[in-house]
């Protein structure tokens, strides 16, 4: 049931309301809302959702902001006015219960590249190589990180949001992880052992202290924002941010021209040496900052579907199938057959 805008308008006018900086806190929009709970909500009224609506948890009460949000959006769009923001979201059309319907599918295109990454992974680089196990931890971090960002952009309640953030921040300190390991050369080699012919990787006391410094640096930054009364988000954002500059700063140093060549690309091989594939780390750094700028670029959402957020999860896609075939490239490289142990 829609509630006459009539209503909302003749209260509106009496208090002389005026937009804050988001819709929720207008007097329209909470009059609005007030107004949907007494006549669907009430005791003497039942309500009754949509299968799709109870699946994905949505209240009466949940229901009211919705059709209140759009109501006043259409009228807001009809007199000209800018779009405001709700509960720190813009205004989307819903799909069988999903709030941000593009950005769930979006989401599942990144758990299918990664997927897909996974199996390149599985199929072209041998079981013996030390970096093997390293990406294919990271596709299935990657995999849930996604996972949970689907299940957020669906219904975004509290736990949803910690789940999909928590998750995020796994995946992006993987990714610093493996690329310290690898790039400087931190992981573990075979080592023979002394009854029988196998090898056996031994992991170095550096590559310990690594982990063991991930480990509690994310524990402590799940503690922190899980602890506190109210989540902080400009700490999550930077925590997030240094860890996806450093990744992206020493892939870039990697791909520095052989003239420039800050490390030792391969173990068994000089500085100079750079193979023609270290120019797709450079893309990489360029993609993902471009695709991560398109944050900065927020705007209402076309049709009320696909907004910056929508289509950062969009472009991530196709960066993550480059970015597996690069390493693929990187492990079949003549270099790593040339190290011992």
């Amino acid at each position: 049931m829609k509630i006459p805008l009539s209503k909302i308008l003749i209260i509106g006018s009496l208090s002389h309301s005026v937009f804050a900086s988001s819709g929720d806190r207008s007097a329209d929009f909470t009059q609005c809302v007030d107004i949907c709970k007494a006549e669907q909500c009430g005791t003497e009224s039942q309500y009754f959702a949509p299968l799709s609506l109870r699946l994905t948890r949505w209240s009466c009460t949940d229901d009211c902001k919705y059709q209140c949000m759009h109501q006043i959006t259409d009228r807001d769009l009809k007199n000209g006015k800018p779009v405001q923001q709700y509960y720190g979201k813009w205004p989307f059309w819903r799909f069988a219960g999903m709030q941000e319907p593009a950005s769930v599918a979006f989401s599942l295109l990144n758990i299918w590249a990664h997927a897909r990454g996974a199996s390149k992974v599985r199929k072209r680089v041998s079981e013996t190589h030390p970096m093997r196990s390293y990406y294919l931890a990271w596709s299935m971090v990657s995999v849930n990180a996604w996972i949970w960002s689907s299940v957020f952009h669906t219904r975004d309640l509290p736990i949803t949001e910690k789940l999909d953030y928590f998750s995020a921040a796994l995946a992006i300190m993987y990714a610093l992880y493996y690329a310290i390991i690898r790039l400087f050369h931190l992981y573990p080699l075979p080592q023979p052992t002394r009854l029988t012919l196998t090898a056996r990787p031994t992991k170095s006391l550096t590559q310990r202290i690594l982990a063991a410094t991930c480990i509690l640096s994310y524990i402590a930054h799940v503690s922190y924002l899980s602890l506190l009364p109210r989540f902080d988000y400009t700490y999550n954002v930077a925590f997030n941010l240094v860890l996806g500059l450093t990744h992206n700063a020493l892939w870039a140093i990697y791909s520095l021209p052989a003239s420039m060549s800050l490390i030792q690309r391969f173990p068994s091989r000089s500085k100079s040496y750079r193979p023609r594939f270290a120019s797709k780390a450079a893309w990489f750094v360029v993609l993902t900052t471009g695709a991560t700028a398109l944050e900065l670029f927020d705007f209402p959402p076309w049709a009320g579907i696909i907004d910056a957020h929508a289509l950062w999860h969009l472009s991530t896609a196709p960066i993550a199938l480059m970015w597996y075939d690069f390493l693929v490239e990187d492990s079949l490289d003549t270099s790593w057959r040339e190290q011992k142990a």
